[in-house]
């Protein structure tokens, strides 16, 4: 009995982590659904800006006290703006999704919504990560030995 228990923990636990990309693996992921040259962003910036967003973590949450709203999935994209949580105050809803859909191990949603992101005026700017550790910097380790 204790044994089907330790692995009940385990599995719940598996279940709630979600899925945390090897960089190689997002990369080819990313190249499979466009975004390599999508809005003249590089593959490179992408995967550069997911490494510093949520360290390839499908289910990376972290919450904006200021903002009163929270960063989502493996792009950390905001509830403010572009999905409903049911939580932000003034929220918008860009992408027309509930945030949940930005957590699942499966990315085409995310990779759908940051695309309507880079759409937006800011363009990736729209990311601090990206700003800060992508921007004007030599990504070509993002992508290296990858094959894309």
């Amino acid at each position: 009995m204790k044994a089907l228990l330790t692995l009940v923990l385990f599995l719940l636990s598996v279940t709630v982590q979600g899925k945390v990309y090897e960089r190689c693996e997002l990369a080819r992921s990313l190249k499979r659904h466009g975004m390599d040259g999508y809005r003249g962003i590089s593959l490179a910036n992408w995967v550069c800006l997911a490494r510093w967003e949520s360290s390839y973590n499908t289910q990376a949450q972290n919450y904006n006290p200021g903002s009163q709203s929270t960063d989502y999935g493996i792009f950390q994209i905001n509830s403010r703006y572009w999905c409903n949580d049911g939580k932000t105050p003034r929220a918008v809803n860009g992408c027309r999704i509930p945030c949940s859909a930005l957590l699942q191990d499966d990315i085409s949603q995310a990779i759908t919504c940051a695309k309507t992101v880079v759409r937006d005026p800011q363009g990736i700017r729209a990311w601090v990560a990206w700003k800060n550790r992508c921007q004007n910097q030599d990504l070509s380790q993002y992508v290296q030995g990858c094959g894309v």
